[in-house]
């Protein structure tokens, strides 16, 4: 049973990851090898609660048995690199992946709260005008424990810099976490499983830039976990201009989709909302956003913008900000201001890694 986890590729034995396993299969594996079944669910709580990376830190496994393990299997975890800490408590790093590649994970510090934002793929294929991501190529998906790790790793942040747990994740940072559907929910389930971090579904939420067909997927495989859309523009021809996956899926598909998953699952969907200076700030846009956003149970984050260094947008002035969200608020749609953060670090999603994209890609 051992050899079918091993295979050559141009004469290299190549070993699977055991994170890639479930845990029947992992009990198969050594059964197979003439150990107990419940062997296997002492490695799948090393992997998934206890969040171990190495064979040799399985202490409960024999010497022989842990050296099998190595000898057949390999484990696969991000590295933390380029970490840096803004003065308002804001810790961002890019995290090396097996291969070479790099991803971004942020860890957002507040009085009540601890916030993981996490990625979901190397680089983007939406091409979003305003986002850093959006000038790479998408490289490939990461996989549920690439995900898995970003958690744990800020989590440690969380403890070791502010004596405080992890409460909320946020999948916003690098990547379109709806075209990385299925790794993105085995993910999740090994963050909320109680065999896994034992984290709450309701802390988790998920930011899709609008693929309607599976907002509509979500709904039917009724997750647990919160929705949110980066809108960014409440009509097409301003959507299409700096989102070009509206062209595909238009605010009309959007809409009935979000009042899909609002109906099956009977929760309430994020609007996040960057204002742009003189683009999508007037009082007109928060007509239209209001029009949008009446008949889909919704509250609105109007977020400050943190330019990428191309000079294409800026930031909205805070006056405007400010009345824009008081028009929603008088009109019955809540809506609140979320500021800059890590404002003196690369805090746009994207920057980091974009500045090693070059690099990663050499070395190969």
């Amino acid at each position: 049973m051992a050899k079918a986890y091993l295979r050559r590729q141009m004469g290299e034995v190549i070993k699977t990851d055991i994170r890639s396993l479930s845990l029947a299969e992992l009990k198969e594996v050594f059964v197979a090898h003439g150990e107990k079944a419940f062997r296997g669910q002492q490695v799948y709580e090393w992997l998934w609660k206890k969040s171990c990376t190495d064979f040799d830190g399985m202490s409960n496994l024999s010497n022989d048995l842990r050296n099998w393990l190595k000898q057949t299997f390999v484990i696969h975890p991000i590295q933390v690199e380029d970490k840096q800490i803004s003065n308002d408590g804001t810790i961002k790093s890019g995290f090396r992946l097996h291969d070479g590649f790099l991803v971004e994970g942020v860890l957002i510090p507040a009085d009540d709260r601890q916030t993981a934002c996490v990625s979901s793929q190397v680089g983007c294929s939406l091409t979003c005008k305003f986002c850093a991501t959006g000038t790479m190529e998408r490289e490939r998906n990461l996989e549920p424990a690439e995900i898995y790790d970003q958690v744990v790793a800020i989590r440690n942040w969380a403890q070791a810099h502010n004596q405080a747990p992890l409460t909320n994740i946020v999948f916003m940072g690098m990547g379109e976490p709806l075209l990385n559907y299925a790794n993105v929910i085995k993910g999740i389930e090994k963050i909320t499983s109680p065999e896994g971090l034992g984290m709450a579904a309701d802390r988790i939420t998920v930011s899709t830039a609008g693929i309607a067909k599976m907002i509509k997927k979500l709904a039917d495989d009724e997750v647990r976990f919160n929705l949110a859309l980066s809108l960014h523009a409440a009509n097409d021809e301003k959507r299409n201009q700096i989102m070009p996956i509206n062209e595909s899926n238009n605010l009309k598909a959007v809409g009935e989709a979000l009042q899909y998953f609002c109906k099956k699952t009977r929760k309430r969907v994020t609007f996040e909302y960057i204002a742009f200076k003189n683009f999508n700030d007037s009082l007109q846009d928060a007509k239209e956003l209001l029009a949008f956003a009446k008949n889909i149970p919704c509250k609105v984050n109007v977020i400050e913008y943190n330019p990428t260094g191309d000079g294409q947008f800026e930031k909205a002035d805070s006056s405007r900000i400010d009345q824009f969200c008081a028009f929603l608020d008088r009109n019955g749609i809540i809506a609140r201001v979320r500021r800059s953060r890590g404002k003196d670090i690369d805090a746009a999603c994207g920057q980091l890694a974009n500045k090693k994209h070059d690099n990663a890609l050499m070395n190969k």
